[in-house]
């Protein structure tokens, strides 16, 4: 952790803190999602901000992508163990989210 991050909440908010981030990681806790699935689960992302939202989670190794060898081709995003850590967070913001949308 650099200096900028010595702050455990500004560390987490850095890896997850994004408008898209969030709700890919949610959309993965039930299992892995082919590419096109997951994106259509996310109302509004752009390609572009698909792409770059899961290269920055893959980078940050919150989720995993398998290529399958296949025509056309196949990609798999999944959770990893770092990725699944965060599943209290995500349904608690989902809870509280709830909550808030039925007032």
């Amino acid at each position: 952790m650099n200096k900028e991050n010595s702050c455990p909440l500004n560390y987490t908010m850095n890896l997850i803190g994004t408008k898209w981030k969030p709700l890919v990681l949610f959309h993965l806790l039930e299992g892995g999602l082919r590419s096109g699935i997951l994106q259509k689960k996310i109302p509004g992302i752009s390609n572009k901000m698909f792409t770059q939202t899961v290269r920055d989670l893959e980078k940050d190794g919150l989720i995993s992508r398998k290529v399958f060898p296949v025509v056309p081709p196949k990609v798999e995003y999944t959770l990893t163990t770092r990725g699944k850590s965060l599943e209290t967070i995500l349904r608690s913001l989902d809870t509280w989210g709830l909550k808030d949308c039925k007032k």
